[in-house]
């Protein structure tokens, strides 16, 4: 499965990355396997997110 997101720049990944965190928190003790792969995600978006270039003034 693939996702095409859309975004405005980076500040609005990171707020992804931590709604899902959040969320991963709140589903941890009803869902742990759910909430192992919303970490995951949010890690590997985050990764994602450390190698773009950083932005010149």
């Amino acid at each position: 499965m693939a996702v095409a997101v859309r975004l405005t720049g980076p500040d609005d990944l990171a707020e992804i990355i931590e709604a899902l965190l959040t969320a991963a928190e709140a589903k941890e003790a009803h869902a742990p396997g759910l909430a192992l792969r919303w970490r995951w995600l949010a890690n590997d978006l985050g990764d994602a997110l450390d190698t773009l270039p950083t932005p010149t003034p």
